[in-house]
């Protein structure tokens, strides 16, 4: 059996980390804008027990330790993101490198988060108006670090 992936790829590692870099920065400044505007649910006591001990060790906003791991934890996923694409571009939709960038994202906001978000449902005491706004939160990030990584790496 041959399949695509074992195949040696040759990959420009340089590419792959600064779209890895960019695809953190995206999320980091998405994913505080929307902290903002969901606020209201992060300040209600009912949820405090749920955050976890990096994020809210004692009632009140995140110590600077949680910026620090939500940076490297998206730049893990940046970069495992970044490789898949090495793999998978030459079977990516698209003429252009935001289409092919768009289709690149919505594979991973379907294949990464969706299930993650239904998941969230099943598993965890939180309002669907958050977990609503977590996955136009990861919709807009997927699509916009996929055009990241299309038009760095190519």
């Amino acid at each position: 059996m041959n399949l695509m992936f074992w195949k040696k790829k040759k990959i420009d590692w340089k590419k792959t980390v600064l779209a890895a870099v960019a695809f953190t920065v995206i999320a980091q400044i998405t994913h505080s804008l929307f902290a903002l505007i969901g606020m209201d649910y992060y300040l209600k006591r009912a949820y405090f027990p749920v955050w976890s001990k990096l994020m809210m060790p004692e009632a009140g906003p995140p110590p600077l330790s949680f910026t620090a791991y939500s940076l490297l934890f998206g730049f893990i996923s940046a970069m495992i993101f970044a490789y898949i694409y090495n793999w998978v571009k030459g079977s990516l939709e698209g003429k252009t490198p935001i289409e092919k960038g768009l289709c690149f994202g919505l594979i991973l906001f379907f294949v990464s988060s969706v299930p993650s978000y239904l998941t969230m449902i099943l598993l965890i005491n939180l309002p669907l108006g958050l977990i609503g706004l977590w996955a136009i939160e990861g919709l807009l990030v997927s699509l916009a670090g996929g055009i990241a990584i299309v038009k760095i790496i190519g």
